[in-house]
């Protein structure tokens, strides 16, 4: 990936999910692996190298926005810790199994959430899974049933739990 194409990938990263996303996602030290469409547009986003070799940051859609990979929602949480829906400890088990987080089980959210957005799953102060909004954050508060957010991937439930 040269100079370039990383510096578009971050003003888009900025864009979506604040200032300063765009250097969490892709270090400028770091060496990234590009998988490209026939068109050679950029569609996903890997780690190459080190620890997370492999590892999925991000997929670029067809719409210009992101979604998030595992790591891509690690080093945003690292970062930031948003955009977060906190969830309670019954929660634990489903979401890590890649199961859907269910708005009657949603603690804290993001004010800023709407549906459609890219979101970090956490329990206390820990990941749990990245995903896709599927209510607002009035509505992940003020509803008793329903999906809050889509789960795409997940920690599995014995990382989440042996985490320090």
């Amino acid at each position: 990936m040269d100079r370039g194409e990383r510096e578009r990938l971050r003003t888009i990263a900025d864009y979506q999910f604040g200032s300063g996303a765009g250097r969490a996602l892709f270090p400028a030290d770091e060496t990234l692996s590009v998988v490209r469409t026939t068109s050679g547009r950029p569609q996903q986003i890997m780690c190459d190298g080190g620890p997370h070799d492999g590892r999925r940051i991000v997929s670029y859609g067809v719409d210009g926005r992101f979604t998030l990979g595992i790591e891509g929602g690690h080093r945003l949480f690292e970062a930031f810790g948003r955009p977060a829906v906190a969830v309670g400890d019954e929660s634990i088990p489903f979401v890590t199994d890649g199961k859907n987080a269910f708005a009657k089980f949603v603690r804290e959210v993001d004010e800023d959430i709407r549906p459609g957005d890219e979101v970090l799953i956490t329990c206390s102060e820990t990941l749990l899974a990245v995903g896709r909004a599927e209510l607002s954050a009035t509505a992940m508060r003020d509803f008793h049933t329903g999906v809050a957010v889509s789960v795409r991937d997940s920690f599995s439930e014995q990382a989440v739990r042996s985490e320090p």
